[in-house]
């Protein structure tokens, strides 16, 4: 089987080929758009990323030019439009679960960041201001966290703010039983977490139900002013809205890892380049906002995992003709 890569990006290039050996496979580093569709020809199966874009239109160019089989290297598959790859017979494949370390760790690294506000404290330090004036926070400990969406990465996330001294709030459809039997743990609705949270961390998916799940009308339902922590999709949270709660004063601090029109922008290099979008520039340029550019999953772990999950899909529908990592509509 022959596979193409598209977005492949420098940082996991050695993962993806220790994978992949001995399989024929291209990494390139243009994204999939209807504008470079047509490189797909003559391969099997193209492994793909969330910057990647799979409408209905790109799909139908896959299946005219050969392709059966899309594995993306990300659990999220909010990009692919599954519905209309069933419809043309292809088989699509995500990355289930990696080391939800990776995610959790770097939620509470961004808490902390933000909190503490390391990152100012850092900028005055190396200009030699040494005052301590704004740079006061809080102490995590006692404090209540709302985890919106617990599967795995909110599990690791909960039990390191259980280690903290922390009430922790779950919103879940699912409920695991070892956190629920911890007595700090409490599974509630949406509203009781929004009123009674003083940081909110979200790990949904990007789906219809949860596309902007944060709004201001959620928003006008978090009485402790909370600090917000995004490394799910931007698209869960109505940008404006959030921006509209932090200059109020309604949402005390943002770290966000995600944003909702960040596709042909983060992985990139824009140091001298026009950023043409007022949203994410009037967060960039707020104090009580943290911003990385997608980041939450990159250590070593997570992308060894990305990559032996992705050849073990192709492998899979190799050998097999079917693969558990499967998704249907």
């Amino acid at each position: 089987m022959k596979i193409l890569f598209y977005s492949i990006h420098e940082f996991e290039k050695k993962f993806v080929n220790e994978a992949f050996k001995g399989v024929e496979i291209t990494l390139i580093e243009d994204r999939l758009t209807l504008k470079t569709v047509d490189l797909s020809k003559g391969y099997e199966g193209i492994a793909v990323f969330s910057s990647d874009v799979l409408d209905k239109k790109v799909l139908e160019a896959l299946y005219k030019y050969g392709i059966k089989y899309i594995s993306t290297r990300s659990v999220g598959y909010d990009h692919i439009d599954v519905e209309s790859a069933e419809k043309l017979n292809i088989k699509v494949a995500n990355v289930p679960e990696y080391s939800p370390y990776s995610v959790a760790e770097f939620t509470v690294a961004m808490l902390l960041s933000v909190n503490r506000k390391l990152i100012k404290a850092n900028n005055l330090f190396k200009s030699r201001d040494f005052r301590l004036d704004s740079l006061v926070g809080f102490d995590v400990n006692g404090k209540t966290i709302g985890i919106i969406g617990c599967g795995k990465i909110g599990s690791v996330f909960a039990n390191i703010m259980l280690a903290f001294g922390t009430q922790v709030l779950i919103y879940d459809l699912e409920i695991n039983e070892k956190l629920n039997s911890n007595k700090n743990v409490k599974y509630v609705d949406l509203d009781f977490l929004y009123e009674n949270s003083d940081i909110i961390s979200i790990s949904i998916p990007l789906n219809t139900h949860t596309k902007y799940l944060i709004n201001k009308h959620s928003i006008a339902k978090m009485k402790r002013k909370p600090i917000i922590l995004n490394t799910a999709r931007g698209g869960v949270v109505n940008t404006n809205d959030l921006i509209e709660a932090l200059k109020s004063g309604q949402i005390s601090a943002a770290a966000l890892d995600v944003f909702e029109r960040e596709k042909g922008m983060y992985f990139h290099d824009f140091t001298n380049k026009e950023i043409k979008d007022d949203e994410f520039n009037t967060l960039n340029s707020l104090e009580n906002v943290y911003l990385t550019s997608h980041q939450a999953f990159l250590t070593n772990e997570a992308l060894s995992g990305i990559a032996n999950t992705t050849a073990l899909n192709f492998e899979s529908w190799r050998d097999k003709g079917f693969c558990q990592n499967e998704l249907s509509s």
